[in-house]
């Protein structure tokens, strides 16, 4: 799950241990009934796709349910021609990888990150489903994991600024559970059932 590069950064602003038992007790195999809630209720992800020297990031969305999960590790989505460029496909077609952000900003904190192996479907049935859909994506996750809980905007009106640090102020927000997120993941209680 981490290259050398990660774990430099790791070493450098001693993270190796949060980041291990992360990989060992948040890690997926599969997503579960609430992975696939979250993903079939979402209105919207953000993609990252890369390839040679070309980066890019963007949001895509629909009615909740244009993701679908098709097996243990595998969804699909339609794309639609945004502003003719291609960035994300094009990165997909070239190096066949991709990473999902789902996140919800409603104060539930859900959030998901999903890395994996994509194709190009130019000829798929659910086509006919999504007018003015170019083709669909298949994504098969190599990696299934949370992301940080810690600046999880709330977006209803008024809260937002209750998550954003500021300058020379440490984040201090009523309620706030993130060193408890932290202590879960490095404490033998495992919420997949793994023992430490």
């Amino acid at each position: 799950m981490f290259h050398d590069h990660h774990r430099a950064l790791q070493d450098r602003f001693d993270g190796r241990r949060v980041a291990d038992a992360l990989e060992k007790h948040r890690r997926l195999d599969a997503l579960g009934t609430e992975q696939v809630a979250l993903i079939e209720q979402a209105a919207f992800f953000f993609l990252a796709t890369a390839h040679a020297d070309s980066v890019d990031c963007s949001f895509k969305g629909g009615a909740p349910g244009f993701v679908r999960v098709t097996g243990p590790t595998t969804l699909e989505w339609p794309d639609f021609d945004g502003n003719s460029m291609y960035r994300s496909l094009g990165n997909i077609r070239g190096s066949g990888k991709a990473g999902l952000l789902f996140i919800r900003l409603d104060g539930a904190a859900e959030r998901l990150r999903i890395n994996g192996r994509a194709d190009l479907l130019y000829d798929h049935p659910w086509l006919a489903d999504y007018p003015g859909a170019k083709l669909v994506i298949r994504l098969e996750a190599t990696e299934i994991f949370p992301n940080c809980p810690r600046y999880i905007p709330d977006l209803r009106a008024g809260r937002a600024s209750e998550y954003l640090p500021e300058a020379g102020r440490a984040l201090a927000k009523p309620g706030w559970k993130d060193r408890d997120y932290i202590r879960d993941i490095l404490s033998e209680t495992d919420p997949h059932g793994r023992s430490a």
